[in-house]
């Protein structure tokens, strides 16, 4: 007999992969957002002396 999954185990599968995507997305957001903030601080503490 064939192994059967049971029906709701894709679904979940399918939203935790969707929510890491999610994630992710957010993650790269705030980094670029950081990255951006301390290298416009550092140009400006160049820029003062």
């Amino acid at each position: 007999m064939a192994k059967t999954e049971p029906k709701g185990k894709k679904k979940i599968k399918d939203e935790e992969n969707s929510s890491l995507k999610g994630t992710l997305v957010s993650v790269l957001f705030l980094g670029i957002f950081v990255i951006v903030t301390w290298v416009s601080v550092y140009f400006l503490f160049l820029n003062r002396f």
